[in-house]
C-alpha cells in the first residue's frame, strides 16, 4: 500500500448512497470500481448473515450498531448478528450455522486470514457469496474485501511518532499476526521507522488483540525500560484502556505538553480515543470507518447476490478498489489521521451523536 503521506485526506464518514442505484451502476460499467456489473442474478434479495469477530472492543460494538441501521436504510434483510468471540474455529462453525439457516449472502469479519478459507469454501459449495470486512483472507473466494489501508495505518503512526520524537525507545503493541491486519500494521510501522527514523528503537509486544496480554506485557516492558518515549497501539478498542491504566499505575501517564509525556498513537477512531486526545492522554489515532464498513459490506453483498462483479479502480465514495496478490479485490476505504487539530470534526464517525 502507498505511504500515508502520499494519500489525500478523506472524510471517514462516507455518503455514496448513489452507489446502490442499479441504474447508475449499469450506466458507468466501463469505468471500473463500484460501478462495474456482470451477469444478472437474483436481484440481491434474500437473508444475509453478518458475523462479527468479537464484541469486547468498542470499535466492533459500534460496527454492530451500524449494521441493522444500515440494513434497514439499504433494504437488506439481515439476520441477528453473530459474535465469534475471538475464536477462529467458532467462526467457521458460525458460517456453517448461517448457511444451514438458508442465508443468500454472508458478511464476515475474519479473525484468522488463513483459517477463514474453510468457511469460505463451505459458502462457495452452497453458491452463497461472501464479503469480507476489515480483514482480507489469504485464500478463498470472496466478492469483495471492505477494508482500509492497513499498511498506511502503520506508516501514519510511524510518521507521527517520528515527527515528535527525535530519538529513543518506542513500543509497538501489535495485533494478532495470524491476521493480515496485524501483519500489515506491524511490518509497515517497522519498515517506516527503519527507513525514515533510524534513531528510534522499536520494542514490540505481540498481544493478539487481547487487552490483558497487552497490559501485562507492557507492565513488564516498562519495568525494564522506564525511558520509553512513544507507543503505537494497533487497536485502540482493546489496547487503549489497559495502556492508560498501566501507565497511570506507574505514574507515567502525563498529559501532552508536560515533561515526561509519552507520545501515543492509536488505531480505530472510537469516541474513547477522541476523548483521550482532547484530554491530552494520547496524541493521535487513525480512524477506521466503522460506519462505512457496515454500509459497504452490505452494499457489496447485495450487489454480489444480484450477480454483479467489480474491477479495480476509483469508486464514487472516495476510495479505490485494488487487486491483492491473491487475486481478491479490496475496496480500500479512507481512514484519516485524527489529532487535536481535527478531533472535533463532525464528519468523523466517532463524533456521531455529539
Amino acid at each position: 500500500m502507498p505511504a500515508s503521506t502520499a494519500r489525500k485526506r478523506s472524510r471517514s464518514r462516507t455518503t455514496g448512497a448513489a452507489a446502490l442505484a442499479v441504474g447508475a451502476s449499469l450506466l458507468l460499467a466501463a469505468c471500473g470500481s463500484t460501478k462495474d456489473t456482470a451477469s444478472a442474478g437474483g436481484g440481491g434479495t434474500g437473508k444475509v448473515g453478518v458475523i462479527l469477530p468479537l464484541l469486547t472492543s468498542p470499535f466492533w460494538q459500534s460496527y454492530n450498531d451500524y449494521v441493522p441501521r444500515t440494513a434497514e436504510a439499504e433494504g437488506v434483510e439481515v439476520l441477528k448478528t453473530v459474535n465469534s468471540n475471538s475464536d477462529p474455529s467458532q467462526q467457521i462453525t458460525d458460517i456453517n450455522n448461517e448457511l444451514n439457516q438458508g442465508v443468500r449472502g454472508l458478511v464476515v469479519a475474519p479473525l484468522d486470514s488463513a483459517a477463514i478459507e474453510a468457511g469460505l469454501d463451505q459458502a462457495e459449495r452452497k453458491g452463497v457469496p461472501v464479503v469480507a470486512v476489515d480483514v482480507a483472507p489469504d485464500k478463498g473466494k470472496v466478492a469483495m474485501v471492505v477494508r482500509a489501508d492497513n499498511v498506511a495505518y502503520g506508516e501514519k503512526a510511524c510518521d507521527y511518532l517520528g515527527r515528535h520524537i527525535t530519538s529513543g525507545k518506542i513500543v509497538q503493541i501489535m495485533g494478532d499476526l495470524a491476521s493480515v491486519n496485524g501483519r500489515d500494521r506491524s511490518e509497515a510501522f517497522r519498515s517506516c521507522v527503519r527507513k525514515n527514523h533510524p534513531a528510534l528503537k522499536i520494542l514490540e509486544i505481540p498481544a493478539k488483540w487481547e487487552s490483558d496480554t497487552a497490559a501485562s506485557k507492557l507492565d513488564t516492558l516498562l519495568n525494564a525500560n522506564p525511558d520509553i518515549k512513544g507507543i503505537y497501539l494497533q487497536a485502540g478498542g482493546v489496547y487503549l484502556a489497559p495502556t492508560l491504566q498501566t501507565l497511570k499505575s506507574k505514574n507515567m501517564l502525563r498529559t501532552a505538553g508536560r515533561k515526561g509525556h509519552i507520545v501515543i498513537v492509536s488505531n480505530d477512531g472510537i469516541p474513547q480515543e477522541y476523548d483521550a486526545i482532547r484530554a491530552g492522554r494520547i496524541d493521535a489515532t487513525v480512524s477506521q470507518p466503522a460506519d462505512a464498513y457496515a454500509k459497504y459490506g452490505l452494499y457489496y453483498i447485495k450487489a454480489a447476490m444480484a450477480g454483479k462483479t467489480f474491477r479495480p479502480g476509483p469508486t464514487d465514495h472516495d476510495s479505490t478498489i485494488v487487486r491483492l496478490p491473491s487475486g481478491i479485490l479490496e475496496d480500500q476505504l479512507p481512514a484519516p489521521l485524527v489529532t487535536k487539530d481535527n478531533v472535533d470534526d463532525p464528519r468523523l464517525w466517532g463524533n456521531a451523536g455529539r
